[in-house]
């Protein structure tokens, strides 16, 4: 089986995929919003984000300053792109791998109820 067109390897690792999914359902999240909701350390979302960033996938935006800093990240139009590109890849190849009528399958065990006995 070929990989079909728009996987996207540098989306598909779980936890950027997860990051990618979060941000694509929202226009702006938090960091800390994106660190909480997927349960990842500071630097590990950081990796992950700067990853992204550096595709041209991800916005990352630093508001405020001292101890109001907050940062703020987005998908950007590719990123937006490159996501839905994958999702319908990862569609398409778990449709592919649906079992036809027939082949493969084992024919359905038969169940006995107590009364039968």
């Amino acid at each position: 089986m070929s990989i079909p067109t728009g996987f996207d390897e540098l989306i598909h690792p779980a936890t950027r995929l997860s990051v990618v999914s979060l941000l694509a359902a929202t226009a702006w999240a938090d960091f800390a919003f994106v660190r909480d909701s997927l349960s990842l350390s500071d630097s590990a979302l950081s990796k992950q984000l700067h990853t992204l960033e550096e595709a041209g996938y991800l916005e990352i935006r630093k508001e405020g300053g001292g101890r109001k800093r907050r940062t703020k990240v987005r998908l950007t139009d590719r990123g937006r792109t490159a996501f839905e590109g994958h999702v319908a890849a990862l569609r398409a190849i778990v449709e592919g791998a649906a079992p036809t009528a027939g082949a493969g399958t084992a024919p359905p065990r038969r169940q006995h109820s107590e009364a039968a006995r």
